[in-house]
């Protein structure tokens, strides 16, 4: 039987996929293989490259740098989300005088590079007060113009009705915002704000320009002391790749946890009331 885009393989079409795939194999593993004797030739692999790993002292040099990447992470993280809240609804607005620099500034910082706004940011030297600032402000303004866009495109996925049905029972814009459309749109947009929140977790490793006392920064310290680069590379990315599958099953749990309990903004109105479903039953209010 053949499929809606293409006819099934014949024969001999098998046998050349399977030769092709075989031939593809085969190539990356030489390829790996090659990397893995080029790097023991240059004695990469050799012990006191990777010791100073288990050595106590670059170990709290680490979890110093970790403790000051994440708690950098979560505070960019919560601004952004606040800053992508307030932009988002402002592009929203029916006032032009609100409307129109919401726009500049998400528009504006989003276009500019993050590299090149946390350079900017970190050579106002007079008015911030450590090389870390810099690192989060330059975060909160990126993730949360991007953000911000996310929210707006939520607001707008909102079906028309639910918005037309507020206004009809006498609702504010105000609360069919509050009330209605962002609980809706947080709960459509939810998988776009976790993936901006790993982005800006990983956009971390910026510091490393600006000398901020972030993970990557200490990893130059080490690599600079030891010259083992490669070593220091594969453990930084190692760790990177742990936290950002951590901040994924977590924000997969909270995902799962709102689906299952209908919150989020399950908000519907029916009869001239909003009623929002949550896990411990139905709650309703009449406005």
């Amino acid at each position: 039987m053949s499929a809606v885009l293409f006819d099934a393989p014949g024969p001999k079409a098998v046998r050349r996929h399977r030769l092709i795939a075989v031939a593809t194999i085969a190539g990356l593993v030489l390829i790996a293989a090659a990397v893995v004797w080029k790097l023991a030739v240059e004695d990469q692999f050799t012990a006191e490259r990777w010791e100073p790993f288990v050595t106590p002292a670059i170990i709290r040099v680490l979890l110093e740098g970790l403790g000051l990447t994440v708690l950098a992470a979560a505070v960019a993280i919560v601004i952004a989300v606040v800053f992508g809240v307030i932009f988002g609804v402002g592009k929203l607005s029916d006032h032009a005088l609100v409307r129109w620099p919401c726009w500049a500034v998400v528009e504006f910082f989003r276009a500019v590079p993050l590299l090149m706004l946390i350079i900017f940011i970190w050579s106002l030297q007079g008015y911030v007060l450590n090389s870390l600032t810099p690192l989060v402000i330059g975060l909160v303004l990126y993730n949360g113009s991007v953000l911000a866009e996310v929210f707006r495109a939520g607001i707008l996925a909102v079906p028309k009705g639910q918005s037309e049905a507020a206004f009809a029972i006498g609702m504010r814009k105000n609360q069919v915002m509050r009330i209605v459309q962002l609980p809706q749109a947080v709960r459509i947009m939810l998988p776009a704000i976790i993936s901006q929140c790993i982005v800006a977790l990983k956009d971390t490793s910026l510091g490393f320009y600006i000398l901020a006392p972030v993970l990557t920064a200490k990893g130059k310290e080490i690599w600079n002391f030891f010259g083992n680069k490669f070593a220091t590379a594969i453990v930084l990315a190692l760790i990177y790749i742990v936290l950002n599958l951590l901040l994924t099953w977590l924000a997969t749990w909270v995902e799962r946890r709102i689906s299952a309990t209908g919150g989020g903004g399950e908000v519907k109105i029916i009869a001239g009331q909003v009623q929002a479903h949550t896990g411990a039953g139905q709650s309703s209010g009449a406005f």
